[in-house]
């Protein structure tokens, strides 16, 4: 006696798998099905035998109940199992054929010839239902033994984007998203973050249509602007104001940093404007490390001069006068 798929249609009650009773609605039975192929999904179950099979039977009986011919067919054959035709071996009520009777006399393709039948011997219509099992076998991978039946496909993602202060994207934040639905949704950005950078939100998206893994939430960083300090990668810039006097004789001036107590810079004698200092591990901190922060000293020009400061300035100007701060600069900008 054939012991495949239509032996399956006898013995398993496909309703009772999804748990919807027979006179389920398609959309019962869609809805059923999508809750429990996510709870057995083997991603959701790694490893878990008996997860992966309950898998496997959700979708067979899924297969066969989502559509209205098949349903029809085998709630046919699950009503002729049940009569006293149905025998399961060569006596009884059915005649010799037993269980072959039952499909050659409920498709129309009257009393068997032989006991034992193929698929081949079963009528078309049945026979392509049938075979999308694979010979009551269920193949390779969790869609690959039934038939048409689609693997359950990743829900669809959402876009969300969200601003944070200067010193916020460099410590971290909690942002409440608000997400289709009007559930909200609240995440921890990771220190550091950049403008403009996109963070995955796994699992936080739509759902699946079928039964697989929800989607993503993709969520773009917009960080705003510092009144004092810039980014250069995981260095901070800061621009550093200083007398001439300090710039000229040295000093040691201090410097603030975000979001901590002021450090002191020592400003060499001589330093010109524009001249990087680096104060070391005062900037961005990562899970790769910590940068630094970059000073760049900025010589302030008196704007308000009081006539003892004009006087030294006069002063200072006659005690330079052979020095040329351009020296050699026509001759340079003439250079090929």
């Amino acid at each position: 006696m054939n012991t495949g798929p239509q032996n399956d249609w006898f013995e398993k009650d496909f309703y009772k798998t999804l748990g919807v009773s027979k006179d389920a609605s398609e959309a019962e039975i869609k809805k059923a099905y999508r809750r429990l192929a996510r709870k057995y999904h083997p991603d959701a179950n790694p490893g878990d035998a008996a997860a992966e099979a309950k898998f496997k039977e959700i979708g067979q009986a899924h297969q066969v109940l989502s559509d209205k011919e098949s349903r029809e067919q085998y709630d046919q054959v699950r009503a002729m199992g049940k009569g006293p035709r149905f025998t399961a071996g060569s006596g009884g009520p059915g005649g010799a054929g037993g269980f072959e009777d039952v499909f050659s006399d409920l498709f129309g393709g009257g009393r068997a010839r032989t006991r034992t039948r193929t698929n081949t011997d079963v009528p078309p219509d049945l026979a392509d239902l049938l075979g999308g099992f694979g010979g009551g076998s269920y193949g390779g991978g969790y869609g690959g033994g039934y038939g048409s039946y689609s693997p359950p496909v990743k829900g669809g993602d959402i876009k969300s984007s969200t601003t944070l202060s200067f010193t916020e994207a460099i410590n971290g934040a909690s942002v409440k998203l608000s997400m289709p639905g009007g559930k909200p949704l609240t995440v921890r950005t990771p220190i550091g973050v950049k403008d403009g950078q996109k963070i995955r939100l796994a699992g936080k998206g739509k759902a699946s249509p079928n039964g697989g893994e929800n989607g993503d939430v993709i969520l773009t960083v917009h960080v705003k602007p510092h009144p004092v300090f810039t980014r250069d990668g995981d260095n901070l810039r800061i621009d550093l104001p200083v007398s001439f006097d300090e710039a000229a004789l040295g000093a040691e001036v201090k410097v603030p940093t975000l979001g901590g107590m002021p450090v002191t810079v020592k400003i060499p004698a001589g330093t010109p404007s524009g001249r990087t200092l680096r104060v070391r591990g005062k900037g961005v901190k990562t899970k790769t490390g910590t940068g630094d922060l970059l000073v760049t000293v900025q010589i302030v020009v008196p704007q308000n001069m009081s006539k003892d400061v004009k006087a030294a300035v006069e002063s200072f100007k006659q005690a330079t006068k052979d020095e040329d701060p351009r020296a050699g600069l026509l001759e340079k900008a003439k250079a090929n």
